[in-house]
């Protein structure tokens, strides 16, 4: 039998890639400290290939014009501290926190066994996700404008 992905299906497996750390996070209660180190290490992956992806997107778009040089490393860098920030350190410390703070008050407010406060915490973590991700986004835009983008006048803006 032949696999055939459409280019949907690829795009949806890479960008989800993105999110190995909150979903790492979210379920440090459960397992192995190293799986949770592990979903780091994908989402910076997916962070590294992103910034790669831009930086050829930036050399194809500027042909042979002057500066082309300082246009792909302002995209590449734009868009690797972007998603570092927004992808992978905002995000993971975020659910981090939740859940810790989470686990903690649960411990403290129920008689539930050990094993239901870590999997009831694993699914606070996991339904959080989807309620950060654009507040985070768009701070981490607003901090970007003010500071790292006004270096290079804002070009390049992650997209």
């Amino acid at each position: 039998m032949i696999l055939h992905y459409s280019l949907w299906t690829v795009w949806c497996i890479c960008t989800s890639t993105g999110y190995a750390n909150e979903v790492g996070e979210a379920f440090r209660a459960l397992v192995p400290v190293s799986m949770v180190w592990a979903s780091y290490a994908v989402a910076t992956a997916y962070v590294s290939a992103d910034a790669v992806d831009k930086g050829k997107k930036a050399a194809v778009a500027h042909g042979d014009n002057p500066g082309k040089t300082t246009r792909i490393a302002v995209a590449v860098v734009d868009t690797f501290v972007w998603q570092a920030l927004a992808s992978v350190a905002i995000p993971g410390f975020t659910i981090n926190r939740v859940c810790a703070a989470s686990l903690y008050l649960l411990g403290r407010t129920t008689r539930w066994p050990l094993s239901v406060r870590k999997w009831t915490t694993t699914a606070i973590g996991l339904s959080t996700i989807p309620f950060i991700i654009t507040p985070i986004d768009r701070s981490v835009d607003f901090l970007l404008d003010s500071s790292l983008r006004k270096v290079y006048g804002g070009g390049e803006k992650h997209e």
